[in-house]
């Protein structure tokens, strides 16, 4: 069984990555360090509304900014990645004695 505080950081920590703008900006800041100028989003979004999505991702310690004069370098923190994947529910093969897919389908993937 799963600690309720252990799913209360895991699901924080997935709720922050869930908005689609969110995703793309730690995709591409999982590529190299950024300066906020050449974020970019599709569909493309204002500025404030720009710093309001880096600014739930700092809060969930998945980015950090380093100022550069009047310009913010941003960067995914060291353990970024591996407290993602760890947040991710790991199926227990054992509880049901049933076979896990190695490759399951994305939902709504056609095949």
């Amino acid at each position: 069984m799963i600690e309720s505080s252990q799913v209360e950081v895991s699901t924080s920590l997935l709720a922050a990555v869930a908005d689609p703008i969110r995703w793309q900006l730690i995709s591409q800041l999982s590529e190299e360090k950024r300066c906020v100028c050449q974020l970019r989003t599709e569909p493309e979004i204002p500025a404030n509304l720009l710093s309001y999505h880096l600014k739930v991702l700092r809060e969930a310690g998945l980015i950090v900014g380093t100022r550069r004069g009047r310009w913010i370098d941003y960067q995914l923190t060291d353990d970024a990645m591996d407290r993602l994947h760890a947040a991710l529910p790991v199926p227990d093969s054992r509880a049901c004695g049933c076979a896990v897919d190695p490759e399951p389908a994305l939902a709504g993937a056609r095949q």
